[in-house]
């Protein structure tokens, strides 16, 4: 993934190219065109689940990778933007997603689930292999346009989100925060917990300490439905603008 794509996607994002007038997204710093519109999803497709960049689709098609945190809810908000009840695997017990999965959406692009990362009751050489070949996805894969991380707005901000969104940006790859779990409430003050809204000012906060650089953002709620448009219209928009 070269630096070009990278300074490309923060123009787009931020400035949108060109002198179209643009508006920004509800929940979000994200702007689009102002005749964004819904996105439909006419059809969606499991292709295929791969365990390497080898055995990914070789067809072409520009793609669209989710990852986050282990219990982040990736499953739940790619059911959500798919508009499926049971598209991606739902489970209670985190660490489900452990290969590369390949759906067609439209087909036109690939919306690509991968493994999360921080599963800790995982065997130490399964979160080996699975660090080693998405990041190997990251840095190798020609098709990728982009990718979503996901975190959790209803709890503390986590070092290992952090972490991720740093080498992201540090590796010139397009990346966009989706917030999840914005629905919750505030916790009670003897534990500690906070709105999310509060998780999300301090994780931003604490990106700025890292790095100068903006980071686009949105949230989410798979209770509610918030950031399901906003988030795919971003996706189309820059999809097709990096493909035209």
């Amino acid at each position: 993934m070269n630096s070009s794509r990278a300074i490309l996607y923060e123009r787009f994002v931020f400035k949108h190219l060109g002198e179209r007038p643009t508006r920004q997204l509800f929940g979000s710093n994200i702007h689009v065109l102002g005749n964004a519109s819904r996105v439909k999803i006419n059809s969606v497709e499991f292709i295929k689940s791969s365990d390497g960049i080898k055995d990914c689709p070789m067809d072409g098609f520009p793609e669209v990778a989710f990852v986050g945190r282990s219990n982040v809810g990736k499953s739940s908000l790619v059911n959500l933007l798919m508009e499926r009840k049971s598209l991606a695997l739902v489970s209670k017990k985190p660490g489900k997603t452990q290969l590369i999965n390949h759906f067609l959406v439209n087909k036109r692009w690939y919306l690509v689930d991968l493994p999360g990362y921080g599963f800790a009751s995982a065997p130490k050489t399964l979160c080996v292999k699975w660090n080693e070949f998405t990041k190997d996805y990251f840095l190798k894969r020609k098709t990728l346009v982009m990718v979503v991380q996901l975190i959790d707005s209803s709890i503390p901000v986590q070092q290992i989100d952090i972490d991720c969104a740093t080498w992201l940006k540090q590796h010139n790859i397009p990346s966009t925060l989706a917030f999840t779990k914005c629905d919750r409430k505030k916790k009670k003050r003897k534990t500690g917990g906070k709105h999310p809204v509060d998780n999300v000012v301090e994780f931003l906060q604490q990106m700025r300490l890292v790095t100068t650089q903006t980071y686009p953002w949105i949230l989410t709620s798979c209770v509610t439905g918030q950031g399901r448009d906003e988030l795919m219209m971003h996706i189309e928009e820059f999809r097709n603008y990096w493909h035209s």
